[in-house]
């Protein structure tokens, strides 16, 4: 149904109650309450009380409590070994004393300061790191991906030295729908994705140019994010890191090329072809700093409802319980409550696994229900439960991550992060319909948002995964509205502002529930096994994890 459709029936409808979902769609903001508990979970989990949720502080340990009394109440099973937590080993890794990055070349030398031209880091676990006169190579947009027939790394060695890349895909420059996926970011253009294929190609350290529009955010962003505390896995997962990884600014990343006698610009754009060839820039860069690392056990919460004839088949709820905690300012202390962020997102899982305990006849898959932590710190808890998973990945059949909810009133629109990715949107579409709703694209792809949130871990395992929320055309509104509330939740976030309060409009978030509710029963209730669409960069992944399971 399309846009203007929909307009027209809301002035039509607007006297007329809302019924049931599965019985007819909203025609005012007079939704089915989900849920009466709901509510109260996000209240409880986005109070003072609770200290804003940071991982492995007394405020965590509280959600964690209350999560899995709250599973245990709805009469969820304990998903490992008899208990609702699955451990997940957070390092806690703090670089200090950096040195400049010192770029040498050509009788020339040139120091650039960390934070103001470059920030650097290490995931490794050590007291010290260095790249001294490490050779750098400029190995484009450092991607190497067969389905597109892409080898930046073709014919080149980066054993031991250090790459220079950029951030994105080549098919942002482009704007090229045949080129990966035109301006919306895969995920060979997420920055995570270019330290992972520079150091499974042997490089000893690798740097990012940044570049604003195509990173979707400003120097600050890297600066701040990248200082300070950082966080990890405190398990050796076997796979290759970095001695040093980090960033450049673009002017920085400009003076270096002048140094090798190249120009920016020109090298820039000879990445957008397949047959770009990787070059040493006859230049070689030294920077070293010094670590030190703490260990602090942190809890994912796990809780299922067995299927009643494929119990070994999972389906999968998932958010992330964790926010930012507390920070000391002049004043006193400032609570980052993250109430939108992610306390909606948990009170829904738990709404949405108490609607499917009390149904007189469970469904035939089994439902897992996985409140994961450190979002907010790199996806961390999401990620060790891809590498550890509690229900095996090739017979997880798809999930839904519910990540910030619309608080501010039902939408005609159903935004999906990662728009044309997978089967599970047929599947959400029709449910959608059934509300007289109609699924768009986010409004900004091209900032890879899809790779940012929790479940592109599972994806990129090869587990079909759907992220999707309330949009901005919302029900008896007019675009100044939508224009107002997206201000004032671009305020909010990640702020201490981000509290449950009085200007909420609960219905939308009641009428999302809904939505995520009968994907999950229809697919909890069926024999299908969706795929990612053909092209898509985990489809192979999951191809492969179809054919062990049949054998």
């Amino acid at each position: 149904m399309n846009h203007l459709t929909l307009k027209g029936m809301a002035a039509l409808m607007v006297a007329l109650l809302l019924l049931p979902y599965g019985c007819g769609g909203p025609e005012t903001a007079d939704i089915e309450t989900f849920s009466e508990n709901f509510r109260g979970h996000v209240e409880t989990l986005a109070s003072d009380e609770f200290e804003g949720r940071a991982p492995a502080t007394p405020g965590g340990r509280k959600s964690v409590e209350y999560i899995e009394g709250e599973m245990e109440r709805i009469g969820l099973k304990p998903a490992v070994n008899g208990s609702y937590r699955q451990p997940v080993p957070l390092v806690e890794i703090t670089g200090y004393d950096f040195s400049d990055l010192v770029i040498r070349g050509g009788g020339n030398e040139t120091a650039y300061n960390y934070l103001d031209d470059m920030v650097v880091g290490t995931t490794r676990l050590q007291d010290y790191s260095a790249l001294e006169n490490s050779e750098l190579v400029f190995v484009g947009y450092g991607v190497v991906a067969p389905e597109y027939n892409w080898n930046d790394y073709e014919g080149v060695d980066v054993e031991g030295k250090t790459v220079v890349v950029m951030i994105n895909d080549p098919g942002f420059m482009l704007e090229d729908e045949a080129l990966f996926s035109g301006r919306a970011m895969t995920y060979y253009g997420r920055w995570t994705y270019k330290f992972e294929e520079a150091a499974r190609q042997g490089a000893a350290g690798a740097l990012i140019i940044h570049q604003t529009e195509p990173a979707s955010y400003g120097w600050d962003v890297v600066r701040n994010s990248w200082s300070g505390t950082q966080y990890g896995i405190g398990e050796d997962s076997g796979d290759p890191k970095l001695e040093a990884e980090g960033w450049i600014q673009l002017d920085v990343a400009r003076e270096v090329f002048e140094m090798a006698g190249r120009d920016l610009d020109e090298a820039l754009e000879s990445t957008v072809t397949p047959d770009f060839q990787a070059f040493d820039l006859g230049l070689t860069a030294s920077v070293d700093f010094n670590n030190e690392f703490d260990h602090a056990e942190c809890y994912n919460v796990v809780g299922y409802i067995e299927g009643t004839e494929y119990p070994d088949e999972t389906i999968v709820y998932m958010g992330h319980w964790d926010h930012l905690g507390m920070v000391e300012t002049e004043d006193g202390v400032d609570i980052y409550n993250g109430a939108i962020d992610n306390a909606t997102g948990v009170g829904a899982i738990l709404a949405i696994a108490e609607r499917f305990a009390n149904l007189e006849e469970q469904p035939k898959r089994s439902l897992a229900f996985i409140a994961v932590t450190a979002e907010e710190s790199g996806l961390l808890g999401s990620a060790y439960y891809a590498e550890n998973p509690v229900f095996p990945l090739e017979t997880t059949v798809g999930g839904i991550n519910i990540d910030a909810l619309n608080v501010n009133g039902a939408t005609w629109d159903v935004q999906v992060v990662g728009y044309g990715n997978s089967e599970l949107e047929d599947y959400l579409r029709r449910h959608a319909a059934s509300q007289d709703r109609y699924l768009v694209e986010e409004p900004t792809p091209e900032a890879g948002y899809f790779y940012r949130s929790d479940h592109i871990s599972l994806a990129r395992k090869g587990v079909p995964m759907i992220y999707a929320q309330g949009g901005d055309d919302y029900i008896g509104k007019d675009e100044g509205y939508a224009e107002e509330v997206a201000a004032d939740n671009a305020a909010r976030y990640h702020a201490p502002s981000d509290v449950v309060h009085d200007g909420w409009v609960w219905d939308g978030l009641h009428q999302d529930m809904w939505l995520y509710y009968h994907l999950g029963y229809e697919l909890a209730n069926s024999d299908v096994w969706p795929n990612w669409y053909e092209g898509n960069e985990f489809r192979q992944i999951r191809d492969e994890s179809t054919e062990a399971r049949r054998r």
